[in-house]
C-alpha cells in the first residue's frame, strides 16, 4: 500500500490452510441457520425463522467467508491469521455452551431462550442445525490453532504507523472488553416481571417470573464455556491492539466485532421474535459494545493516514 511500507513475504501453506478452515466454518455456519436447530419437548426450533433472524445467523459466517477467501489468496496474510486466531479463541467457550445445550442441559432442566423461543429444557434432542453449528465452531477453533502455529513463519510487516496510538487503542479495547463481559453476564432478552393484585390486601405486588439463565448461572460445560468466553473477550481485547503490522490489529478487532455483534443481535432477535421476552439493558449495552468495537476496527484501518 502506498505510504504503508508494507512488506509481505512468501505465504506459508499453513496460512492458506487456515483460510480453508475458515471457509469451511463459514459454509457450515451458514448451513446451520436453516434446518431444525434443536427439538425441545417435541417443538422444532430453527435459528432462521424470518429474514431478520436469517441475517443475524449469517453475520459471523459471512465475515468468516470473506476473511477465509482473502487468506486463500494470500494478499495480506497476517490480517486473516489475526482474525482466525481471535475468532478461534472466542469460539472455544461458545463450543462448550453449545455442547451443553444439545447434550446435557436436560440433567438440570431450566428455562432457556433458544432460537427466540422461551422453553424448558426437560427434553432436548439434537437436530441437524445444532450439529452443523458445532462443526462450524469446531472448525473455527481449528482455524485459530492453525493461525497461531503459522504466525511466526508468516512474513508481513509495515512502517509502524500505528505505533504512536497503540496504547490508546489498547486502553479503549480493554474497556470495551470489560463492558462486554459485564453485559454478557446477564441475559440480553428476559421475561418481564408482572404486576398482580393481591386478593387479600387489594394491593399491587410484583411477581417475578422465571427467565433464561445468565451466562455464569448454567452448570458444567456451560459454566466453563461462559468463563472461557468472558476471559477470551478480555484477553483478545488486550492482545489484538498489540499485534503487528497494523492490518493484524484490524483483523483481531474485526473478529471481536463480529462475535460481540453476533451475540448482541441474537439477543435483540430473541426479544423481537417472542412476545414473552423483553430486550434488557445488558442486551442494549452489548449491542453498543459491538458497535464500539466496529468503530475501533474502522479507526485502526483509517489510521494508516497521517500517523507517523
Amino acid at each position: 500500500m502506498p505510504g504503508e511500507g508494507l512488506v509481505v513475504g512468501p505465504v506459508p501453506r499453513g496460512a492458506r490452510g487456515t483460510g480453508v478452515l475458515l471457509v469451511l466454518a463459514a459454509l457450515a455456519g451458514a448451513a446451520a441457520a436453516f434446518p431444525a436447530y434443536l427439538v425441545v419437548d417435541g417443538r422444532e426450533l430453527s435459528m432462521a425463522q424470518g429474514v431478520g433472524s436469517a441475517l443475524v445467523a449469517l453475520l459471523v459466517p459471512a465475515v468468516h467467508l470473506v476473511v477465509g477467501v482473502g487468506l486463500l489468496r494470500g494478499s495480506v496474510p497476517k490480517f486473516g491469521l489475526a482474525y482466525a486466531g481471535v475468532a478461534g479463541a472466542l469460539a472455544v467457550g461458545q463450543l462448550l455452551i453449545e455442547i451443553y445445550r444439545g447434550s446435557s442441559s436436560t440433567s438440570r432442566p431450566a428455562v432457556e431462550v433458544l432460537a427466540g423461543e422461551r422453553v424448558l429444557t426437560s427434553a432436548v434432542q439434537p437436530a441437524p442445525g445444532w450439529v452443523l453449528g458445532l462443526v462450524a465452531l469446531g472448525l473455527t477453533v481449528l482455524a485459530g490453532a492453525a493461525a497461531v502455529r503459522v504466525w511466526g513463519r508468516t512474513v508481513m510487516d509495515d512502517g509502524g504507523r500505528l505505533d504512536a496510538v497503540r496504547s490508546g487503542l489498547a486502553g479503549a479495547a480493554v474497556l470495551l472488553g470489560v463492558g462486554a463481559v459485564l453485559c454478557l453476564a446477564l441475559p440480553a432478552a428476559d421475561v418481564p416481571d408482572q404486576l398482580v393484585v393481591d386478593p387479600t390486601t387489594g394491593l399491587e405486588v410484583v411477581v417475578t417470573q422465571e427467565g433464561p439463565q445468565a451466562l455464569l448461572e448454567r452448570p458444567g460445560l456451560a459454566l466453563m464455556g461462559g468463563l472461557l468466553l468472558a476471559g477470551a473477550v478480555v484477553l483478545c481485547s488486550v492482545v489484538a491492539p498489540s499485534l503487528r503490522p497494523r492490518l493484524a490489529v484490524v483483523g483481531g478487532l474485526l473478529a471481536l466485532t463480529a462475535t460481540v455483534l453476533g451475540l448482541a443481535l441474537a439477543g435483540l432477535r430473541d426479544a423481537v421474535a417472542s412476545d414473552e421476552l423483553d430486550w434488557t439493558v445488558p442486551g442494549a449495552g452489548l449491542l453498543l459494545a459491538g458497535l464500539a468495537y466496529a468503530g475501533l476496527t474502522v479507526l485502526a484501518w483509517r489510521l494508516r493516514r497521517g500517523v507517523g
